[in-house]
C-alpha cells in the first residue's frame, strides 16, 4: 500500500462558500474518484489522491449565496450547516487510495484536517499532510514522485484566482495527473474585467497574466470599440458581450496547450437565485496514454454532462 508510493513527500481565506452549486461540484468529482478506483483496483501502480487547497474537509454552506463577494479572498459570512468536503470525501472511496494528500496555507485548518485521521484510523498511516501554498507544494510534489510507478488524481478548489498557470504546467509533464479544476470564470476573471481594456489596473493585469500564462487574454476578452458615442474622448478596446464564454473558451484552449486531453464541454456552476456562472468545473488528463484516455475522458464527459 502506502509502500507502493515510491517517494519522498508528505504530504485563508474563507471557507464558508456554497449552496447547491457546491454539492454539485462535490458530487461530480467524487463520482470521478470512484470510477477511478474501481478501473485502477488491478492495476500494478500506486493510486494517490491529491487535495490542494483542502480546507478542513467540509464546506460550510451559506443561508444566501448573493452574498458571495466580489473575491473569494475577501468572503466571510456565516453559516448554516456543514457537510463533507472533498478531503473527506475522498477517504470514502472504495477501493482506497494508497496515498492521500491534503495541502492547505492555515496551520489551523490544517490542523482540523488532522482529525480526519481520527475518523478514518484504517488510513490514517496513508494520509499526508503538506502546510503550503499549493502554488510552491504541487510542483514539488509532481517533481518528486516516481510517475512510471505511480498515478493521481487531483481536485484544484481554490480560493479564487490563486493557481499559478506554472503549476498548471508542473501537472501536466508528470504524465500522470487527472485533474479536476474549478476555474472562477464569473466570481473571479469576470470581476476583474472592467468595460474597457485600458481601465484595468496592473497588479490585476498581472494576477490575470499569472492565471493564464499568457496576456492573450486581452484579445480574447476585449475588442477594438468600432462605434464610439459622441462622448467618448477615446475609442479603445472594450470588452466583449458574451466574456463569460470567452473566458471559458480561453481557459480551455489554454489548458489544452499543455494536457493531452481535456474535457470539451465544462460544467458551469451558478448561484442558486439568479442563475448566473460563476465557475465552471472542467477536467484535463496529464497521460499521454491514448487507452487511458478513453477510460478518463469517457467517466469525465459522462459525469461533467450528466444533469445530476
Amino acid at each position: 500500500m502506502t509502500e507502493e508510493i515510491k517517494s519522498g513527500i508528505v504530504a485563508e481565506p474563507g471557507q464558508t462558500f456554497g449552496g447547491s452549486w457546491t454539492e454539485l461540484k462535490l458530487e461530480m468529482v467524487k463520482r470521478y474518484m470512484d470510477s477511478y478506483a474501481k478501473a485502477l483496483k488491478n492495476q500494478p501502480f500506486g493510486k494517490i489522491y491529491i487535495d490542494a487547497f483542502a480546507g478542513t474537509g467540509y464546506r460550510e454552506m451559506l443561508v444566501d449565496e448573493q452574498s458571495t463577494p466580489v473575491l473569494w479572498e475577501e468572503a466571510e459570512a456565516e453559516a448554516t450547516r456543514i457537510f463533507a468536503g472533498s478531503a473527506k470525501l475522498s477517504l470514502n472511496v472504495v477501493p482506497p487510495f494508497d496515498r492521500y494528500v491534503f495541502i492547505e496555507k492555515s496551520a489551523k485548518r490544517l490542523a482540523e484536517l488532522d482529525d480526519l485521521k481520527n475518523e478514518h484510523p484504517g488510513l490514517a498511516g496513508r494520509i499526508h499532510l503538506r502546510e503550503d501554498d499549493a502554488n510552491h507544494a504541487i510542483p514539488e510534489i509532481c517533481q518528486k514522485i516516481d510517475w512510471k510507478r505511480n498515478r493521481a488524481v487531483m481536485f484544484l478548489d481554490p480560493y479564487g484566482m490563486s493557481v499559478d498557470w506554472s503549476t498548471m504546467e508542473a501537472i501536466a509533464r508528470t504524465k500522470a495527473i487527472d485533474v479536476w479544476i474549478l476555474f472562477p470564470v464569473g466570481i473571479g476573471v469576470n470581476r476583474l474585467l472592467k468595460q474597457r481594456l485600458e481601465d484595468i489596473q496592473p497588479s490585476w493585469r498581472e494576477k490575470l497574466n499569472r492565471v493564464f500564462g499568457s496576456s492573450g487574454w486581452q484579445s480574447e476578452f476585449f475588442k477594438a470599440n468600432p462605434q464610439p458615442s459622441l462622448f467618448e474622448m477615446e475609442t479603445g478596446s472594450v470588452k466583449v458581450s458574451d466574456s463569460i464564454g470567452a473566458i471559458t473558451n480561453y481557459y480551455q484552449a489554454r489548458l489544452a496547450s499543455v494536457f493531452p486531453k481535456v474535457a470539451p464541454h465544462p460544467r458551469y456552476l451558478c448561484n442558486t437565485k439568479r442563475k448566473s456562472p460563476m465557475f465552471i468545473l472542467t477536467f484535463a488528463m496529464a497521460s499521454d496514454n491514448p487507452k487511458a484516455h478513453k477510460a478518463g475522458m469517457d467517466m469525465a464527459r459522462y459525469i461533467l454532462e450528466r444533469q445530476f
